[in-house]
């Protein structure tokens, strides 16, 4: 209580999650071989945004079909990997409510892909939860090589049970 005004002051503790490696990713999320899109979650702010992070590789089996000549990751690629990393942040906010539960996307927005991203390429993909409602959730991805942005997506999600 401020003794001069008489006020309460409220603070309000942020929590954060520095790094979760693929093991917990893997205990979160139904993906596997070959559609887990993320390696690392770091950065993560529960509530509210995390940093997801793909290590792109010549070993990424899209990539014997998009495009052999000149290997592409798949802009819908990017934008799964937005979504699980935005499934992190939701399972870790929700934490024990989570159990039984699955991240389905509702829609997409927005979509823009500004440059390809290639064999050897980190991607940082950046997510920050514009809304929550229930168990709709919605979130803005931008999708980082060498802090150049290659793609972007506003997109809504919902929680619902396996």
């Amino acid at each position: 209580m401020d003794a001069n005004s008489g006020d309460q002051q409220v603070t309000t503790e942020i929590e954060t999650v520095e790094m979760i490696d693929i093991a917990r990713i893997m205990q979160a999320l139904p993906h596997r071989y070959p559609f887990l899109m993320i390696d690392r979650v770091v950065d993560l702010v529960i509530g509210a945004s995390a940093t997801g992070i793909k290590n792109v590789t010549i070993n990424e089996n899209f990539f014997q079909g998009h495009f052999p000549a000149r290997p592409v990751m798949p802009g819908v690629l990017i934008i799964e990997a937005m979504a699980q990393t935005a499934a992190i942040v939701v399972f870790e906010t929700m934490k024990e409510a989570s159990a039984g539960k699955l991240v389905y996307f509702m829609s997409i927005e927005s979509a823009k892909f500004r440059r390809p991203v290639v064999p050897g390429d980190q991607l940082r993909i950046y997510v920050t939860k514009e809304r929550a409602r229930g168990m709709v959730w919605r979130f803005n991805g931008v999708a980082k090589v060498d802090d150049l942005v290659v793609a972007e997506a506003t997109y809504t999600a919902m929680i619902a049970d396996k």
